[in-house]
């Protein structure tokens, strides 16, 4: 199981970005961080065509679709759909992980129990502004 942002754990931060522009402010190799809507698909695919991971916020089995088709490395979901989508990532052999945002560390046996790919923390998202 893959954890991001646990105290306890050493892993890489993901940044939340809004426009191409704030990619040049983050650190090389870095993965990008954005929520799917229509308005943000271009900038996915100016990641994938540029070889950038990106970890995406999506809420439907349908925006999984997209961005497994847009090579995110990531699926950022939350817990109520998280089970659905990884059964869809599975059933399709995905290459796109799927993550569920936590608050609290006693929420990764649960997200264990149900066989989902990761967990994060929001203090592993880090803003920038462009």
């Amino acid at each position: 199981m893959l954890v991001f942002g646990h105290r306890f754990i050493d892993s890489e931060n993901f940044y939340h970005i809004s426009d191409e522009d704030a990619i040049l402010k983050t650190p090389p190799s870095s993965t990008i961080y954005l929520e799917f809507s229509e308005k943000n698909v271009d900038l996915i695919k100016h990641l994938n065509d540029n070889h950038i991971k990106s970890a995406i916020y999506i809420k439907s089995i349908t925006e999984l679709v997209y961005v497994s088709n847009l090579n995110a490395s990531y699926a950022i979901v939350n817990k109520d759909i998280a089970k659905t989508l990884q059964n869809i990532a599975e059933t399709y052999l995905l290459d796109t992980k799927i993550l569920v945002k936590i608050k609290d560390e006693d929420e990764i046996e649960s997200i264990a129990r149900l066989g989902i790919d990761g967990v994060i923390f929001s203090r592993a998202i880090v803003k920038v502004n462009s």
